[in-house]
């Protein structure tokens, strides 16, 4: 649970830091480090069978956290109406799925909205795309921010994918 609450404490300290700031690399440390724990946070509570409701509503919480302040920190820094169409539709597509998430929970229905394989692909590329901006923004990588623009890109497109399907689902578990 601790390495939940950091995660939702260090997501709005990144935007401060790289969008106020400009210091991209210690946000890239701190982003990183949340990313490692939100995958170690996971380990840890299977492995010591140590999994508890709040846990269980808290971590998506905190990833959506951590994903919208670096996204946002991400469209503000570099002023891309495109990052911004991108950035948008993968914040979109997370509520969404929260919403679907909170529906189903409500009305019983079991395994209709349950993490994907490709799901978690998906935030896999995120958080790659999102440390490839912050490392190119720290050392000024016009490149690398082309290159981080297609991870986000593929990002996007695996989001919209994952997001279609959880519907789907939850469409015919009705």
């Amino acid at each position: 649970m601790l390495l939940t609450y950091l995660r939702i404490f260090f997501g709005p300290l990144i935007f401060i830091i790289a969008v106020f700031f400009k210091m991209y690399f210690i946000s890239l440390v701190i982003f990183v480090m949340c990313s490692f724990s939100d995958f170690l946070d996971g380990y840890l509570a299977r492995k010591f069978n140590k999994e508890s409701s709040l846990g269980k509503l808290l971590d998506p919480i905190a990833d959506k956290i951590l994903l919208c302040s670096t996204i946002l920190s991400i469209i503000l820094i570099t002023n891309d109406y495109f990052i911004g169409l991108m950035g948008t539709l993968i914040l979109i597509r997370e509520f969404w799925v929260s919403g679907l998430r909170e529906y189903t929970a409500l009305n019983n229905i079991q395994g209709a909205s349950d993490v994907s394989y490709l799901a978690k692909i998906k935030t896999t590329l995120q958080f790659i795309a999102i440390g490839s901006y912050l490392f190119s923004f720290s050392y000024g990588l016009s490149l690398g921010i082309f290159i981080s623009s297609f991870i986000l890109f593929l990002s996007l497109l695996v989001s919209l994918k994952t997001g279609m399907t959880y519907t789907e689902n939850v469409l015919k578990s009705k």
